[in-house]
């Protein structure tokens, strides 16, 4: 356990300082319709990256959150309020994905200790982010409300966004409409060299209807995505079709002695994966097809004394088909279909009981107990084919043929306990603490990828690592112990905030070694073959905050933010460092506000990349400088941001990133590089408000 110079620093600074807690990654929520204007010229990544969220590369809309140094599945993404499953087995269509920013009318971030009620089924945190919200109008008739247009352009990899939303709305009825359409080419590194295989089109819909009377809101929201294809430089594949529909219904109703929520929702995806450009070329196709189906009921009962009881009951559904069609004429890639999922099924149900409560006038308690059962299962599978080649066993047919053979279905029982204090020390200061059981069973990925050949298991996994992935039946849930503590202080002038947090996580699911291959036969082309497995590991960090007012006057305000946070996370037998676990990284911004405009000068450090996790064959990353400026001129129905990203265009390697296999196939000689970090962009967007 021996971390870096500057990771224990990191630690001191957290604990020798306060912090705004609205500042904090611990619950940080952006809301309000006129979210619009500021979200319009910035990706969702973007807009969670300013609430302390890391991301692992993936594909241009498909990155994957990191909230305290756990990734994907563990954080509990919800998109108005409902779970959509990762249809893929590279995870290429993460719920984020499904959503634009300039469509997010509340994004909300709760790290580590999140309530009961924000979801279970998770043990790093929530990200809830929703689109248009019931925005009624004051009258009788129905009649036009707001309108906007909106455009991005970013000049480091030529991409355009537009974006148009309309709202008709009377007292009682409303209807809701936002979409958005992304179009990239692959960007630029700092060296002004292409970034092969990162190029994307995207267009989402949202279409919501409501209807209201004095006690009750019935809301209907239509959604559509539709992606022709997305380049991934860190997977040997690529998107070319993601076509997804989703029906989410809502009900609210006041009575007199409490308040019933209901939601009922449906998504459905059609994904396929293979090669669409002459920037990573191929042939093989793999088509999945996948549903969620859930519903929420929630009672929230006032009580005495100014407190409040919430009791839920969640269902969750999720089904998929993973199929990989047979390629005529391949010897590798037939005579039959590859059937890597079939029929999977994951089922959640859940209760749970939250009780929040002042316990004095300075004191607020909020307790909450949740349970949660989660089944799997699946039918059986198929490999290409049961002949071997030169002599050697198929051991893709071997393995299809134990899988076959074992027990499938397997239930587990999970218990959730969170407890909340907040204690108000005076009118400035604060004090929080957060205890957590919290619970996250295996996914269909994790549990029933049964491929052991090289070309199969490197279908397999959503790190951006290189290497191939096989399951494991008997997998056992994540149980994370997690702790957090977050001292703030809010002065007229100036903000500060501290937080730490640690978790300990039994039977967390990393991966062994249980073999390795090279294809190219180079040194540097080596890989692993990875089996999902429990271990224990211990995860904790550190974030501090500050703001200061250093002057204001005729010549408008100034002020100075920094931040700085620290990770570290490892295993618990060998003190080995967990996958893909950020630097050290420390911001300042200089910014500036004289009336409608706001301009921003923000300094970024990322530290070097040494703690490496040897099992997935990690590279080290160099520590980088980014500089990037900003300015945004908000009228009363006109906002206009001009931006420069990396304005010394600095080249530089993302610890977060993975490999660039898009890279290796083109040029294997200089073997498994990390993915480089975009270059100096120029960038504008406008948004008009009608």
């Amino acid at each position: 356990m021996c971390g870096s110079t500057p990771r224990y620093l990191a630690l001191l600074i957290a604990f020798s300082f306060p912090a705004a807690a609205d500042d904090s990654i611990e619950r940080f929520e952006v809301m309000g319709d006129q979210a619009v204007q500021h979200h319009s010229a910035q990706s969702v990544e973007q807009l969670l990256k300013q609430m302390g969220v890391d991301f692992s590369a993936a594909g241009g809309v498909s990155a994957l959150p990191i909230i305290n140094g756990m990734m994907g599945d563990r954080i509990k993404v919800l998109i108005d309020g409902n779970d959509i499953t990762a249809a893929c087995a590279n995870q290429m269509n993460p719920p984020l994905s499904y959503i634009s920013a300039n469509q997010i009318s509340m994004a909300q971030v709760i790290a580590g200790v999140s309530p009961v009620s924000a979801g279970g089924d998770n043990t790093a945190g929530v990200i809830s982010v929703a689109a248009s919200q019931p925005l009624f109008a004051e009258d009788e008739t129905l009649s036009w409300q707001q309108g906007y247009l909106s455009s991005q352009y970013r000049s480091v990899n030529d991409a355009m966004a537009i974006g148009a939303g309309a709202r008709v709305a009377s007292k009682q009825w409303l209807l809701d409409y936002r979409g958005s359409f992304e179009d990239a080419n692959s960007y630029q590194d700092g060296n002004g060299d292409k970034v092969i295989d990162t190029l994307y089109r995207r267009q989402n819909h949202t279409l919501n209807g409501a209807w209201r009377d004095e006690q009750q809101v019935i809301s209907v929201k239509l959604t559509h995505q539709y992606i022709p294809f997305q380049g991934f430089a860190n997977q040997y594949m690529d998107m070319t079709n993601n076509r997804s529909y989703g029906v989410n219904l809502d009900y609210q109703r006041d009575f007199s002695v409490g308040e019933l929520q209901a939601k009922l929702n449906w998504h459905g995806v059609s994904h396929e994966m293979g090669f669409f450009s002459s920037e990573k070329t191929g042939m093989m196709p793999m088509k999945t097809d996948a549903d969620d189906y859930s519903y929420d009921l929630r009672w929230r009962q006032p009580l005495l004394q100014d407190g409040t009881l919430l009791v839920g009951h969640e269902y969750h559904q999720f089904t998929i088909d993973d199929i990989w069609p047979a390629v005529a004429g391949s010897m590798m890639m037939g005579p039959n279909d590859y059937i890597n999922i079939n029929n999977g099924q994951r089922q959640r149900v859940a209760l749970f009981a939250e009780l929040e409560k002042p316990l004095s006038q300075r004191l607020w308690a909020s307790a909450g107990v949740r349970y949660e059962q989660v089944t799997t299962d699946t039918d059986k599978v198929q490999s290409y084919s049961s002949m071997g080649m030169m002599g050697m066993p198929n051991v893709d047919y071997q393995a299809s043929q134990a899988f076959n053979a074992a027990e499938r279905k397997v239930t587990d029982n999970l218990w959730d306990a969170v407890l909340q204090l907040r204690y108000q020390l005076d009118e400035m200061q604060q004090l929080e603490l957060g205890l957590a059981r919290k619970n996250r069973a295996p996914n269909l990925y994790e549990r029933y990828s049964w491929g052991r050949g090289v070309m199969a298991s490197t279908m397999i996994g959503w790190f951006g690592d290189g290497n191939g992935y096989v399951g494991d039946i008997n997998l056992s849930p994540e149980t994370a112990y997690t702790a957090s503590v977050q001292y703030s202080v809010n002065h007229s002038h100036w903000q500060f905030s501290s937080s730490f947090w640690y978790s300990r996580v039994q039977d967390y699911i990393d991966a062994e070694v249980i073999g390795s291959f090279n294809r190219s036969g180079l040194a540097g082309g080596e890989r692993n073959l990875l089996q999902f497995s429990n271990l224990d590991a211990v995860l904790y960090g550190s974030t501090l905050n500050a703001v200061v007012m250093l002057t204001e006057g005729e010549f408008g305000e100034f002020s100075l933010a920094g931040k700085l946070s620290s990770t570290v996370g490892e295993r618990d037998d060998d003190n080995q460092p967990l996958y893909q676990i950020s630097p050290v990284q420390t911001e300042l911004a200089l910014e500036h506000q004289l009336g409608s405009v706001k301009s921003r000068l923000g300094w970024q450090f990322v530290g070097s990349k040494k703690r490496l996790d040897s099992n997935r064959l990690e590279n080290p990353t160099a520590s980088y400088h980014l500089l990037n400026f900003s300015s945004e001129l908000n009228l009363a129905n006109l906002s206009i941001r001009l931006a420069v990203d990396n304005l010394l265009d600095e080249y530089y390697q993302m610890p977060l990133g993975g490999v660039s296999l898009a890279e290796y196939r083109a040029d294997n000689s200089q073997g498994f590089q990390q993915l480089a970090g975009q270059g100096r962009s120029f960038n504008l967007g406008v948004s008009y408000q009608f």
